[in-house]
């Protein structure tokens, strides 16, 4: 049940989920989750010079079943995206989801933001069958692919720009 990627470099510089689980508000299940982000030297300093850094939360809600492959039947994202504006000495965090716009004095109260998780919906009580097993499933994916094109290959090579984390399941209790 608890399947976990090959990763590559461990290092202290990636995100890791916390806590997350779905519970049922009214017909709606909805995701709550705690996300811890620590950035590296190198993140750091680019994003003090100006270049935004993009993560992508992703969340799977599975049914599992025994001889096919398990339906999914949540596959969504929230991204966010995370840059410093040096005229202003301030954090920008914005849901690129929805539009929503915070603005921060301090990197650790932007990173705050985007680390808790709320009252996300993801479906209707009414789309899951009582007899049926479920999985929930979240994934934090740092977007290297959004980076200025001089600093992806970098991106790729280097341990310091791997900030996403592993999945975290657990089983949806209906």
């Amino acid at each position: 049940m608890w399947l976990l990627p090959f990763s590559g470099y461990a290092n202290e510089f990636t995100a890791e989920v916390r806590q997350a689980g779905v519970t049922l508000q009214g017909d709606s299940y909805v995701l709550s989750a705690d996300i811890v982000y620590q950035l590296s030297g190198k993140a750091m300093d680019a994003m003090q010079n100006g270049v935004p850094l993009f993560w992508d939360i992703q969340v799977k809600v599975k049914q599992q079943r025994d001889f096919l492959w398990d339906k999914t039947l949540v596959d969504t994202a929230i991204r966010y995206r995370l840059q410093y504006h040096a005229l202003l000495n301030m954090y920008r965090v914005r849901n690129e989801g929805n539009g929503e716009v915070y603005n921060f004095s301090t990197l650790s109260a932007a990173l705050g933001q985007m680390s808790a998780v709320r009252d996300f919906r993801l479906l209707e009580k009414a789309e899951l069958a009582p007899e049926k097993q479920y999985l929930g499933a979240v994934k934090v994916s740092f977007d290297r692919e959004a980076l200025p094109l001089p600093l992806r290959p970098i991106a790729y090579i280097d341990p310091q720009w791997y900030l996403s984390s592993d999945w975290t399941l657990w089983p949806l209790k209906k």
